[in-house]
């Protein structure tokens, strides 16, 4: 699990495509709403809705992109690479919001029995199918290396479906006066807000919650370490994220009575290890001859001085 980082070069590339993303999607949602207002197409408003929180999203990300290369300060000594998992978050609350909004519209309208005008909707999800797929263009190659960038991709990516979709319902109204799916399709839109961002928000949770990584096994790393050379045991582990491209680890580890030059070399040949078969990129040992009280492979802490354990 290695990444080559060129910090510097690659975020500017990136802030430029996030720019340009940026630009196309604050002009979408002000064509979509005038259309869904002469149309008379809750799809349509609904559409460039989901759209406004795409250009938040973007925004939010830009701004996360920015604050996040800061280095650490005394204030803040693992610097701000957090601040993308709490961009995320407000992404993904913007679309929620909406969503709610969305339905709640979409209902109202439905028992009101909607006229649309299906020449007016086509062309006008034409345009943001168009700007939405060449936002999410912009912006695929980084969605596998940057949480936040992912969020922004997957909101332009259901968008994109979401204004196709809408092309095909405005074809239908052609021909047939079925208005009812204007109600309808709003609510496929919530449902697919809802999928689209669930991954995003319980990933996000994990890492401001010090989780440990889903695809990483505490026990396995345990087992690794002991078969090490020089190594008698490992306890008190702690393996979580702190960024979300960044994995740290804290353990104990117990080996025999010796230099401490030598244990230099063996420190450095565990980071090594562990970057090499776990992609875990900071670690921080403890390093110890004899066995603790607690030997558990985790450290449970304290709640008080009278040693009552949390639970």
């Amino acid at each position: 699990m290695h990444h080559k980082h060129n910090h510097l070069g690659g975020s500017l590339d990136l802030g430029g495509r996030l720019i340009a993303a940026m630009a196309l999607n604050i002009l979408i949602p002000a064509v979509q709403i005038y259309g869904g207002i002469i149309s008379g197409s809750m799809a349509l408003i609904s559409d460039a809705l989901h759209n406004i929180s795409d250009f938040s999203s973007l925004l939010i990300s830009y701004a996360a992109l920015r604050i996040g290369r800061r280095g650490a300060s005394y204030s803040h000594t693992f610097g701000y690479k957090k601040f993308e998992v709490l961009a995320a978050l407000v992404n993904v609350a913007l679309l929620y919001g909406a969503s709610a909004y969305i339905a709640y519209e979409s209902w109202r309208r439905l028992m009101e029995g909607p006229q649309v005008r299906g020449g007016v909707v086509i062309w006008v999800a034409i345009i943001g199918l168009v700007a939405n797929a060449l936002s999410a263009l912009f912006l695929r190659q980084d969605a596998r290396e940057n949480m936040n960038i992912r969020s922004a991709f997957l909101h332009l990516v259901a968008d994109a479906i979401v204004s196709l979709s809408v092309v095909i319902l405005g074809i239908v109204w052609l021909f047939k006066p079925w208005y009812w799916l204007d109600a309808v399709f709003s609510w496929i839109i919530v449902v697919v807000v809802l999928a689209s961002s669930w991954e995003i928000l319980s990933h996000a949770f994990s890492i401001l919650m010090d989780a440990t990584p889903r695809d990483m096994n505490v026990l396995e790393i345990q087992r690794a370490l002991e078969e090490h050379e020089g190594i008698v045991a490992v306890h008190h582990i702690h393996l979580w994220k702190t960024a979300p491209d960044a994995v740290s680890i804290a353990a104990h580890i117990i080996v025999p009575d010796q230099m401490l030059s030598s244990v230099d070399t063996l420190s450095t040949d565990l980071r090594r290890f562990l970057e090499e078969r776990f992609g875990i990129n900071h670690s921080l040992f403890q390093f110890e001859t004899t066995c603790a009280e607690d030997q558990g492979i985790l450290c449970n802490q304290h709640e008080n001085n009278h040693g009552r354990r949390s639970p």
